[in-house]
């Protein structure tokens, strides 16, 4: 497990209250890499879901570090939506101005609850993400369409004491259900290097919608294996996101970065 301290500061200037207002997308390097001068970002925030931690984040830190973004990565607990929701709502209230917040696969459903309760979060991107109404969990999230392999066959789950239990995607399985689209080695190193997320994480119920307002996009993973992409654009399209497709397994962050990339950058520049 990870240090109780979790939050990685990747950058410590540029927590300002005003952000840049330019193009929807940003196609290339060269487009991003003249912002709108007097105006400044917001920082961006990124929240890593069930079996990852902060580092999956790693090439899309590089970019928005090189293009002038102040970027966070939070390493959540993963003990439980209302624990990680307030965890993470405990991090932002240590960043000044406004915020874009991030989330991989399960913390969508974590993003779309502290948005709902923090005023500085003003635009959200979803990748490869649930994103919830209230009452759905996990389970009837990535149970609306067929296609998920996080089975009981694919999955190992350890007790704990105090009576949880944690699961983790089996090593041999990490491949076909989170990781297609990364490189041999990389599936072997991540398979036994991945978080796990508490069991009663799955069936935890969101309390709250997404706020209606607040802009959206949701990068969509066309080869997912975890989350079905019929699962993914239904919830995107049903809270109005704009939507990103990515030829990538359920690991977006680091087999489609570039496709993150232009979706956080599109939410930024969205931030008045």
């Amino acid at each position: 497990m990870k240090s109780t301290v979790r939050i990685k500061t990747l950058a410590t200037a540029g927590l300002v209250s005003a952000a840049a207002v330019a193009s929807l997308a940003v196609p290339n390097d060269h487009a991003v890499a003249s912002p709108v001068a007097h105006r400044a970002k917001p920082t961006v925030v990124l929240v890593h879901g069930a079996f990852a931690d902060s580092s999956s984040w790693n090439s899309e830190i590089g970019y928005l570090r090189r293009h002038g973004h102040a970027v966070y990565a939070i390493d959540t607990p993963l003990r439980g939506l209302a624990f990680d929701s307030a965890y993470v709502e405990a991090q932002l209230k240590t960043i000044k101005g406004p915020v874009v917040l991030v989330g991989h696969s399960y913390a969508g459903e974590v993003i779309s609850q502290v948005a709902a309760t923090t005023p500085k979060v003003k635009a959200l991107v979803y990748v490869a993400a649930l994103i919830p109404q209230v009452g759905d969990s996990a389970n009837s999230l990535i149970g609306q369409f067929p296609g998920s392999r996080l089975t009981p066959e694919n999955l190992r789950t350890v007790p704990l004491p105090g009576g949880d239990t944690d699961v983790y995607i089996k090593a041999d399985k990490y491949g076909s259900v989170y990781g297609n689209g990364l490189s041999k080695p990389a599936i072997e190193v991540a398979s036994v290097t991945q978080e796990p997320i508490a069991f009663s994480a799955f069936s935890d119920k969101a309390t709250v919608n997404p706020p209606a307002k607040t802009p959206k996009w949701a990068v969509v993973a066309t080869e997912d294996h975890a989350v079905p992409t019929a699962a993914q654009k239904y919830q995107a399209d049903r809270v109005g996101a704009h939507v990103i497709r990515a030829r990538s397994g359920h690991d977006v962050p680091s087999i489609s970065p570039a496709a993150v990339n232009r979706a956080i950058v599109a939410a930024a520049d969205s931030v008045h």
